[in-house]
């Protein structure tokens, strides 16, 4: 007989940033209730505690995980069989990096989300990068609590893209979600005939195009950038960009668009250019939807930029 497979919530973020409040909410939902048991696997205990007619109500049964040790596939599957669950949520602990969990087989990860505590975050980010990096490079959401006005969120948000460009960010204050549109103070003139990045801006352009591209759309830029020659591409075309620090000097990632002109077989990968495009929304498989496509207006040699992009 086939197991059942086994949903299981993620909640990563440092300590005191909200996790166990965000959960305690949550499990008290109708819409999150469900006619079986619940495991929760608590990796990190904070001033805050689980109230026991909540855990009661919802069916939810609490086993604390003192040492990362614990965290075996073999050791949670026994707690779940102990409790009979048919869905498990894991409150990771912050310091623990996500990549070293490894699931029971039958086990998968539903939904991976991360609590920062606004008031915090450039403490742990600035002290902290490599580990804060990987508790949001795989989260599907991302929530900032406790902001206040005086935060660079527009900031905050960048940073957030660079590490993870798919995650749904959500930012919080003392009385809900801040649903209105964070401003971007952009530091190159959109409305220019050509907007000319610099080394700088080149990351901020980046990712404000992939959040953005219709404002792109119809747009002439300018920038230097590395050539790479993506196997499989056509031949008339390739991926000018630049390398982006993630949290780390080992954990570097490329960053660039697809880039075509008929001048592409002529430049090698490895090559550094200063390019003027003209920018159109197109769909690209290798994005999955419609993004920023460039056209080659201009190609010209161009000496390296040593520095890795900046989103700040």
């Amino acid at each position: 007989m086939q197991k059942p497979e086994i949903p299981v919530f993620l909640i990563t973020g440092f300590l005191e940033s909200g996790k166990t409040t965000f959960l305690s909410q949550t499990i008290g939902e109708d819409y999150f209730k469900i006619d079986g048991n619940t495991l929760l696997l608590l990796c990190e205990e904070g001033v805050e505690e689980y109230d026991p007619n909540l855990l009661a109500w919802s069916r939810t049964k609490l086993e604390v995980i003192e040492e990362q040790e614990e965290l075996t596939p073999v050791h949670m599957e026994e707690l779940r069989k102990k409790h009979k669950a048919e869905r498990v949520i894991i409150e990771y602990n912050g310091v623990w990096d996500p990549r070293d969990l490894q699931l029971p087989e039958h086990w998968f990860l539903h939904q991976q989300l991360m609590l920062v505590d606004g008031s915090t975050f450039d403490t742990y980010y600035m002290n902290m990068k490599s580990v804060f990096g990987n508790n949001a490079r795989n989260s599907e959401v991302i929530m900032v609590n406790r902001c206040t006005k005086d935060m660079d969120l527009a900031r905050i948000k960048r940073i957030f893209r660079g590490v993870n460009q798919q995650a749904e960010i959500v930012f919080e204050d003392d009385e809900g979600e801040l649903d209105a549109f964070i401003e971007e103070d952009l530091p190159f003139d959109l409305n220019a005939d050509i907007i000319d990045l610099t080394a700088n801006s080149y990351g901020i352009w980046f990712l404000d195009a992939a959040e953005n591209p219709d404002r792109y759309d119809g747009k002439k830029v300018r920038f230097t950038a590395m050539i790479h020659k993506e196997p499989g591409l056509p031949e008339d075309a390739f991926v000018p960009g630049r390398m982006a620090m993630n949290c780390c000097e080992a954990d570097m990632i490329f960053l660039g668009y697809l880039c075509r002109s008929t001048e592409a077989p002529k430049w090698k990968e490895g090559t550094w250019a200063r390019l003027t495009v003209y920018i159109r929304k197109e769909f690209v498989e290798a994005y999955g939807e419609d993004g920023p496509v460039m056209y080659a207006i201009k190609i010209e040699p161009a000496q390296p930029i040593k520095e890795p992009v900046s989103f700040v």
